[in-house]
């Protein structure tokens, strides 16, 4: 049964990026203002999504910390992706020593738990922000893309026109681009795609334990993290509403992502239905 293709999914997401690239077009509020005289005060006209423990608009934070997330869900996947694509492409085309030594490196760094590497890599670095965040990040979610990418490799680099590539002087780099890259890549974008949604995640769990951003820096996650002060409260708006786009972003990139899956193992599948048939012909 053919799948279809997630229209919603892609609208909603669409629309909740494009509204945190747009966020200051959108908030009524500054995001960091502190209004004490309005602390813990409900959804209503004035503040539309109420307000947190320390009087600042939700509904401007929204917007505000959204882009923020997923500022570090995009570029700790563009991080990732790039070194999965190396060093998958290096081990795909390496001897067999070489290959063995770096796909035991990446077994290795898969043994050791996401969130405990994460807070080492975290500790190296004195000041947390945007960018160190996403390089922690990206650093701890490329190695199971770079095993899908080395056995793509293996299986184009003897292909023709990569050998005829490598006859007429292409170097590395430019087999890799021209002609490597492009037939793998299909392959692995649902996983890009899945990388974006488990570095947003990664980011708003080590906010919510207070080892995230700092506090004058504002996202989805250091917004949960004011959970436990939102129920004892009974301020449920704090935990609902940025929990619920947080939710929402993530169900949408999942359903993205497993499309994308099934077109990438549809491919393959017709791929090899091809070879088949072409055995059979001989």
């Amino acid at each position: 049964m053919k799948k279809r293709f997630p229209f919603f999914s892609l609208s909603v997401l669409t629309a909740i990026v494009v509204s945190c690239l747009a966020c200051s077009a959108i908030m009524t509020k500054n995001p960091l203002y502190m209004d004490l005289a309005h602390c813990n005060e409900a959804p209503g006209k004035e503040f539309l999504f109420g307000t947190d423990a320390m009087g600042r608009d939700i509904f401007s934070m929204i917007w505000y910390g959204g882009r923020i997330s997923l500022t570090i869900g995009f570029l700790a996947t563009l991080f990732s992706t790039i070194l999965a694509v190396f060093a998958g492409s290096v081990s795909g085309c390496a001897p067999a020593r070489i290959d063995g030594v770096l796909m035991g490196m990446t077994e290795l760094f898969l043994s050791v738990p996401g969130l405990l590497l994460t807070v080492f890599l975290q500790a190296v670095f004195v000041r947390t922000n945007v960018y160190s965040l996403s390089v922690v990040i990206g650093l701890t979610g490329w190695m199971s893309m770079a095993k899908v990418v080395r056995t793509e490799v293996m299986q184009l680099k003897n292909m023709d026109y990569v050998l005829a590539a490598r006859c007429l002087g292409g170097g590395f780099f430019h087999v890799l681009i021209r002609h490597l890259a492009p037939n793998f890549f299909p392959s692995v974008l649902f996983m890009a795609v899945m990388n974006v949604r488990n570095a947003i995640v990664a980011e708003a769990t080590l906010s919510f334990m207070g080892l995230g951003l700092p506090v004058e820096e504002v996202s989805w996650g250091s917004m949960l993290s004011l959970s436990e002060n939102a129920f004892l409260s009974g301020s449920w708006w704090i935990i609902l509403i940025p929990g619920a786009f947080l939710t929402g972003t993530l169900l949408c990139l999942t359903n993205l992502g497993n499309y994308m899956r099934g077109s990438a193992n549809k491919r393959h599948s017709n791929l090899g239905r091809q070879g088949i048939l072409k055995i059979k012909k001989r």
